[in-house]
């Protein structure tokens, strides 16, 4: 795995990281940043309900994105308090988005992202 220092720009994070992105499940760290949390902060600015939502529950643990022509789906995953939150953009174009949970999060589903929380070398999980 590659480290680089530089910071990645908002281009390369929402245009070519899509590919990257897409149905992988992301570490969301804020210092130093990783790719979860570069992601989770261009689809803030892009969705200002999502910049609400994180406000008011916080930075989640991991972040999961996936979606089609018509949609982005995110899973916002917050281990401490073992939930997780579904949302996707209302309609293709729309910055508005729609939440649901939140939802449990399994005994299995907190030990498999503790332990790539722990061991951040572990290669990507793809669900």
């Amino acid at each position: 795995m590659a480290v680089s220092c530089t910071q990645v720009g908002d281009h390369w994070v929402l245009g070519t990281g899509n590919s990257a992105a897409k149905d992988q499940m992301m570490l969301v760290r804020a210092d130093p940043p990783s790719f979860g949390y570069q992601r989770l902060m261009v689809h803030a600015r892009t969705y200002p309900d999502l910049t609400i939502f994180i406000d008011a529950q916080g930075l989640p643990d991991f972040l999961a994105e996936t979606g089609n022509y018509e949609r982005n789906y995110f899973i916002l995953y917050y281990l401490s308090k073992r939930q997780a939150f579904a949302c996707r953009n209302r309609n293709q174009g729309s910055n508005a988005v729609e939440f649901a949970g939140p939802y449990p999060i399994t005994d299995r589903e907190f030990k498999l992202l503790d332990g790539f929380r722990r061991n951040t070398r572990q290669r990507p999980i793809t669900f």
